[in-house]
Formats: structure tokens, C-alpha cells, sequence
């Protein structure tokens, strides 16, 4: 990770960012869009510092060091802090900092905010596409973070969305001085979940970005949990196992995040779900199921998690060896 110090010292400042924004906290009672006015640059910045480590981490199991890699970092930390600044900024301000357009500087710190997160984006595209094209241990491990990668940049594309006038403000016409907003159905600032502030009476658009962003880090930290088990569970030690668990938890994560924003869109509180999302939630969690109890079967069997396995055989009857490349490429 030390090669890409940039991306090390953007996460400390963050946490440092992170420490002041809690002490805000606590000393300004100052509230902004019914949440304390520091909430948003104290959750931003604890982002920040996460997503800066987790880029680090996975760009330090790319070898040789790419000079790509390192461009695409420093562009990361650049549109970061742009975007850090902007936020602090606006709090210390008492202004809004997200869809505000009531004066010409609030509107274009607004641009310059939707402008920074374009280019992070495709910083972010970038070291995909590298990661897609490296080796970066083994295949579960591999898969984890290209998953976890192409993920994130859908959960940074979902929050495009937010950024889309509101039918009250397309009927509002040049007098509008907010451009998009978090909540669907509902104004922002109402009642909401606590820390997380997710809105209670209707869809919140908040809810898929974050939850697509943070599997950035999901998948790899599901993997790590499967290989803290192997000691209990040998059959984990199996590395096309483990891939399989990936590639099932890949795709509960996906199935999950089309569910949570077909909600949030559908002007649906997350906690307050009605029958269509019940039916649909309870179908992807018995998909799950099934898909986990067959990736927990022995490669190159047909038995079930609690049985052994043979080896597969030639028509001669010679026990062949099950090749991990014939499952999924690295």
C-alpha cells in the first residue's frame, strides 16, 4: 500500500477531517435540512478515508506498479479533497451543499461538486479496468474486488439520480432555487433514520448509492470472514469454493441493490416495504439460499455440502483432477 502514498495520505486527512466534523458535532447545535449541519461532512469524510485505504489496498496487489494505476489515484485524492473542501466549505457557510442553486457561488460550487464526482468515477473506471486485466491472488480474491469495483461505480452512477430536478421543482421553473434532493415522494429534511438519516415516510435515493459504493469493501470482507472459517470448516479451504461464495454473495449484492432502488424510486421507505418488495425480497433470499448450498458442494460432484466426493473419471475409469481454470478465468 505504501506505493501509493497519495491515496494513504488522503485517507489520514479525512480521519483527521472525519475527528473535526465530530467535534462539530458536538460544539455548533446548528441544523441544516432537519440533520446537525456537521453530520454530512463527518459521513462524507469517514467515506473518504475508507474508499481512499480500500483503492490503496486493492492497487497494491497489482504487480509490477502501474503508472496508470498511480495517475488514477492522484485524480482520486484530487477530486476527493475538491469535493471535501466544497462540503466543509458550505457548512462552516450554513449553506447547503448538495442541489443548492439560490445564488450564482452556491450554483457553482454545485457544478464544480457534480463535475469532480464525474471525474472520480472515471478515476475509478480506470483502476477496474486495470484490476480486470491483473492477476491479484487467488481467483476468490481476484473476483472479489473486480466485483466489488464494478459495483461501486453503479452505486456512484445511482447517485446520479438525486441530482434530477423533483416534479415540485420542474413546476417551480426558473424561481427554483434546489435542484434535486435525496427523498422520492417526500421533501427532504423530514422524518429519518438515525446516523444514517435515511428518510422513515417515503423512497430515499440515498439508500442504493451507499449500498452499492460500500460493497467495495463488502465482498472482499466476505471473503476474508469465509477464510477465517476454514479452520472450523475445511471444506472452505477449497479455493473454487470460496469462488463460488463470491460470485453467490456478488449476486445477492446486485439482485439487492436493483430491490432498494426500485423501492427508493417507487417513493418507498426502506423500513416500511409493502407486499411487491416483501414477495421480491423473499424470492432473492431463497435464490441465495439455493445458489449457497450449491456453491458449498464439492467441485466435480453432484453431492450436497455434508457429503464426500469423488474424484471425476474418464470413461476408462481413471480419476482425472478437477482444474480450477475450468470453473472461471482469472
Amino acid at each position: 500500500m505504501s506505493r501509493y502514498r497519495s491515496l494513504l495520505a488522503f485517507s489520514w486527512a479525512m480521519a483527521g477531517l472525519a475527528v473535526v466534523a465530530a467535534a462539530g458535532l458536538l460544539v455548533d447545535d446548528r441544523v441544516l435540512v432537519g440533520a446537525p449541519i456537521w453530520l454530512k461532512p463527518f459521513k462524507f469524510a469517514v467515506s473518504f478515508a475508507v474508499y481512499g485505504l480500500t483503492l490503496a489496498w486493492m492497487l497494491s496487489r497489482h504487480a509490477p506498479p502501474s503508472r496508470t494505476g498511480r495517475w488514477a489515484a492522484h485524480t482520486v485524492v484530487v477530486t476527493g479533497t475538491i469535493e471535501m473542501a466544497i462540503i466543509t466549505g458550505q457548512t462552516i457557510r450554513g449553506r447547503r451543499s448538495h442541489f443548492n442553486i439560490e445564488t450564482p457561488l452556491d450554483q457553482g460550487l454545485f457544478i464544480t461538486m457534480g463535475l469532480t464526482i464525474a471525474v472520480l468515477w472515471v478515476a475509478t473506471l480506470v483502476i477496474a479496468v486495470l484490476l480486470f486485466r491483473a492477476r491479484l491472488g487467488d481467483r476468490a480474491a481476484t473476483w472479489a474486488i473486480r466485483l466489488g469495483l464494478l459495483l461501486a461505480l453503479a452505486g456512484l452512477l445511482l447517485g446520479g439520480l438525486m441530482a434530477m430536478p423533483t416534479p415540485e421543482q420542474q413546476a417551480a421553473g426558473a424561481l427554483r432555487t434546489l435542484v434535486g434532493a435525496h427523498g422520492v415522494g417526500v421533501p427532504d429534511g423530514g422524518p429519518a433514520m438515525p446516523l444514517t438519516g435515511w428518510n422513515t415516510t417515503g423512497g430515499d435515493l440515498r439508500i442504493p448509492h451507499f449500498l452499492g459504493m460500500h460493497a467495495l469493501q463488502g465482498l472482499p470482507l466476505f471473503l476474508y470472514a469465509i477464510e477465517a472459517l476454514t479452520g472450523r470448516c475445511p471444506r472452505l479451504r477449497d479455493e473454487r469454493i470460496r469462488l463460488r461464495l463470491v460470485l453467490v454473495a456478488a449476486g445477492w449484492t446486485t439482485a439487492l441493490l436493483a430491490l432498494v432502488t426500485w423501492q427508493a424510486l417507487r417513493g418507498q421507505a426502506l423500513i416500511h416495504p409493502d407486499g411487491a418488495t416483501l414477495g421480491a425480497l423473499a424470492a432473492l433470499t431463497a435464490a441465495t439460499a439455493a445458489g449457497t448450498f450449491a456453491a458449498l458442494r464439492r467441485p466435480g460432484s453432484g453431492t450436497g455440502p455434508g457429503t464426500p466426493s469423488s474424484p471425476a473419471a474418464t470413461p476408462g475409469g481413471v480419476p482425472q483432477p478437477h482444474t480450477p481454470g475450468q470453473e472461471l478465468p482469472a
